[in-house]
């Protein structure tokens, strides 16, 4: 048995794979921390995981200002002290991060304590933790095709983001029936992320009763702290009811997105992973002022592969007419399905999981593993 620190938190997007990691290791009969910050994103989704262990360890994110900028150097000098009293404790074979501020510290301790480092990098632009600690890794997970100059050779390995378990595609009979949602009218689901859109969530306010004039359920997850859940009904063109959600966290993701015939999302890393994972076609409007621009990336490329369609957050005026298209066009939508299932080929879990225990034994694979081959495009 080996013991693993992951580090993830901060985010839905970092912690979430992580959980999924987590998960992997505990099964195999490893040992397996995750570090996760203060933020109330991270205690309410750790709180499902009663079997898994967590840490909150100082941490803050990275701003300019000299307010922040000082909070940013205290709280990461907090952070290294407890995660050099982490790794003496624990004394970790392997310590893993996921991006993010919670990284640092405990990479650096790693560092220093002579701990093999691996790194996950799920966007398609290497994050600024990701670019910086990769110098001092023995191990990089890039997605397929994505490249970081100077790492290469055996410490790189291309691979897709460890998604949970409980994240598996469902009929869309089933999903609507555990949800409550009318199986013989469209659904959309809108998605912005842990934090929420704000755009998004003014577009849903905008549009909800034209689009419950078509027939056209929505529901959407506004984010922590945007909002309460509340149901409202509308009519629809033809006397029934339609109905539209709104609820600020979503703890059955996989079955919201299952549910869904068209997800209107944000184009975070994990977000798409699920979305591949539940074969349901998206609508991505990239969050436009993301470190390196990276959610345009991971939009383009879904895009490219076939998994939906792009849209520019300048352009959502025209959303709700491109919507309507797509939700009745159940040949697009099919197409869309086929690709995304093209898509689900790899599982990374098991890659990460057999690379990161050969890792922990002090054995080095003879060559890297081959990138996973790109989805084909119907």
């Amino acid at each position: 048995m080996s013991t693993f620190l992951i580090a993830c938190g901060g985010t839905g997007g970092h912690l979430s794979p992580g959980i999924a990691l987590a998960e992997a290791l505990v099964e195999r009969g490893h040992a397996a921390t995750l570090l996760i910050s203060h933020k109330r994103v991270d205690a309410r989704l750790s709180e499902k995981y009663p079997r898994l262990t967590f840490e909150r360890v100082p941490s803050a994110p990275l701003g300019w200002s000299p307010g922040k900028f000082a909070r940013f150097a205290w709280d990461q000098a907090r952070g290294l002290a407890h995660s050099r009293r982490l790794v003496a404790r624990l004394k970790p074979d392997v310590i893993i991060g996921f991006g993010g501020f919670t990284n640092a510290g405990v990479v650096l301790a790693g560092r220093m304590a002579g701990v093999p480092v691996a790194l996950h990098e799920a966007n398609r632009v290497p994050g600024r933790a990701t670019r910086m600690l990769s110098r001092i890794a023995q191990r990089l997970y890039l997605p397929p095709g994505v490249r970081l100059p100077g790492r290469l050779g055996l410490m790189v390995r291309h691979t897709g983001l460890p998604v949970r378990r409980e994240i598996v595609r469902l009929s869309r009979h089933e999903a609507r029936a555990q949800l409550g949602v009318d199986p013989n009218q469209k659904l959309v689901v809108v998605l912005g992320g842990s934090q929420g859109a704000g755009p998004l969530n003014r577009w849903v306010e905008e549009t909800a009763a034209a689009l419950a004039q078509e027939g056209v359920q929505v529901w959407c997850v506004t984010g922590m702290g945007k909002g309460e859940i509340d149901v409202r009904e509308f009519p629809g063109r033809n006397g029934q009811t339609v109905r539209v959600w709104r609820e600020p966290f979503c703890d059955r993701m996989g079955v919201l997105i299952s549910a869904a015939d068209v997800a209107i999302s944000r184009a975070g890393a994990g977000t798409l992973a699920e979305l591949i994972r539940c074969e349901t076609p998206g609508v991505l409007v990239p969050y436009p002022f993301a470190a390196d621009n990276h959610q345009q990336a991971n939009a383009a490329y879904f895009e490219q592969q076939g998994g939906g369609l792009v849209v520019a957050e300048t352009a959502l005026a025209g959303l709700k007419l491109e919507i309507i298209d797509m939700v009745f066009n159940d040949w697009l939508l099919n197409k869309f399905r086929t690709n995304l299932r093209r898509m689900e080929q790899e599982s990374s879990i098991e890659v990460i999981v057999h690379d990161l225990e050969a890792l922990a034994s002090g054995v080095t694979p003879g060559r890297p593993l081959r990138p996973a081959p790109a989805a084909s495009v119907v």
